[in-house]
């Protein structure tokens, strides 16, 4: 694809999963933004609603994986939106998609000492200032960086280590919920009673029934995202064509298996939803504290920090190899230098730094802005998964218009059909309309605003400057004028063969 071998190809297929299945982690997202749930509907929102939800994210990764297995590439949806459209969509899906990824990443990480503080601040003695926030954050996004900067041997090591804890996490929660609940009222699971407004500790605003069901479909719409890691990560994966779309579907499966395997469990265990709705955001602890020994709780609390500081990594490897594959098109100031891979990590150094810069810069300048009495945190965390799904949809767009076309006319070996991925591509569109209503209600209105501010100032940049500069990735006759370049970049890193 006119592209050198610069970075290492050392993941297997259960590492490339092992990427995406980390990143969305459903002992972060589905812990930390529990009370979406049980502070909205109760417990149909796990009963019913985690599983609604989880088909929502479902439809994207498997139309994505058609795509990804013709395209396999560390650009990813980058490439997809450029070669299946144009110069200017592949850099719109870009730019969605990189907003997304950086402030994601620190939104993982803020939840990550939100947890921290929860399970283990009053025992160390730590208080929730934003002076120690910003403190856990410049230690364990450091850390992150530093280890993807060490070679993605190391990254796919610890990546496939946290698959393997989420899954032991999962069970041990499930396990310990179920031991420790006064009985299994299965039907709680499919009780809906709505606590939005004060009932619920103000989680949402007062809404009707029919709403603050949709308002929880955000829980595992926010959790079951970023398995868009393992195409990130193509140009790091043996036989990518058929390991990078399997990764994709699988993550997302085994993601809405083993979280609703815990989740049930966790509201059996919940004394009374009454009571629950009303800890809003601290329900997790709050049913702890009351139904598990203070020993088996430390465990617990520790197994799920450790499995959060891991989705960071993975995410960090995502959003890095995002800004090298942008960059190696000059699609980013300063390109030149975030496209240069290390001879000796083989891992792209000074993407993987700013990635992690940006994304700490992000958390302090947003909580120190409010809007309309919202924290711009918040809002902007609303509209950087609007972005993420928004980046899916625009090249599943484009590949069901591009099918049976010089630009898209055959499949890769992950082949489910043509009418299988044109199903799923309407019901990913059908998805990004619901995604997008729910994920700009009270209180992330503001969210419209910035989102439709966004597409204002893109299309501004893109005809003023980016329209005349931009090539987008190689295509066609430039491919063949690149081979000596890309033989004197794969020697650089001591590439010696495909």
């Amino acid at each position: 694809m006119g592209y050198a071998q610069e970075l290492e190809r050392r993941l297997s297929r259960f590492s490339n999963f092992a990427v995406s299945f980390s990143i969305i982690c459903i002992l972060s997202g589905g812990i930390n933004s529990l009370a979406q749930a049980t502070s909205g509907s109760g417990g149909i929102g796990i009963g019913i609603g985690w599983l609604v939800g989880c088909f929502v994210s479902l439809t994207f990764a498997v139309a994505m994986s058609q795509i990804s297995s013709a395209y396999p590439t560390a650009g990813g949806l980058y490439h997809w939106g450029s070669i299946l459209g144009n110069r200017g969509t592949g850099w719109v899906t870009a730019w969605l998609n990189l907003l997304g990824l950086i402030t994601v990443l620190g939104a993982i990480n803020v939840g990550t000492w939100t947890f921290f503080l929860g399970a283990f601040g009053p025992t160390l003695g730590i208080e929730g200032t934003l002076t120690n926030q910003m403190i856990f954050l410049v230690i364990i996004t450091g850390a992150q960086a530093l280890i993807n900067h060490l070679g993605i041997k190391l990254t796919a090591k610890l990546t496939d280590f946290s698959g393997y804890l989420i899954f032991f996490g999962s069970i041990l929660i499930a396990i310990v919920c179920l031991a420790a609940a006064e009985t299994w009222d299965f039907s709680r699971l499919f009780t809906f009673h709505n606590y939005s407004g004060d009932a619920g500790a103000g989680v949402w605003p007062s809404v009707s029934n029919a709403w603050v069901f949709a308002l929880g479909l955000l829980l595992p719409i926010y959790t079951i995202t970023g398995y868009d890691a393992s195409a990130h990560t193509s140009e790091e994966t043996i036989k990518a064509a058929s390991s990078v779309p399997r990764a994709m579907v699988m993550s997302v499966i085994w993601s809405a298996v083993f979280g609703y395997l815990f989740l049930a469990a966790f509201i059996l265990m919940i004394p009374n939803m009454d009571d629950a709705a009303k800890q809003g955001w601290n329900v997790f602890f709050w049913a702890f504290d009351q139904r598990v020994s203070p020993g088996i709780k430390e465990v617990v609390y520790l197994v799920v920090f450790i499995a959060q500081l891991l989705c960071g990594l993975a995410t960090v490897t995502s959003a890095s190899r995002m800004i090298f594959a942008f960059s190696r098109d000059g699609g980013l100031p300063g390109s030149s230098a975030l496209a240069k891979v290390s001879p000796t990590y083989r891992t792209p150094v000074a993407a993987i730094w700013t990635a992690c810069i940006l994304s700490v810069l992000f958390v302090w300048g947003s909580t120190l802005v409010s809007v309309a009495g919202t924290s711009a945190y918040t809002i902007v965390v609303s509209c950087t998964v609007i972005f993420l799904f928004l980046s899916f949809t625009v090249p599943i767009v484009l590949g069901m218009l591009a099918w049976g076309t010089p630009k898209w006319d055959k499949m890769g070996p992950w082949n489910m059909g043509r009418g299988i991925f044109m199903l799923f591509a309407v019901l990913s569109i059908l998805s990004m309309i619901l995604i997008f209503i729910i994920g700009i209600q009270p209180p992330n209105d503001w969210a419209l605003y910035i989102t439709v501010g966004f597409f204002i100032l893109t299309a501004i940049v893109w005809f003023a400057f980016e329209r005349n500069r931009f090539q987008g990735p190689p295509l066609g006759d430039i491919i063949a004028a690149r081979q000596a370049a890309i033989k004197a970049a794969e020697q650089a890193v001591g590439e010696t063969g495909h």
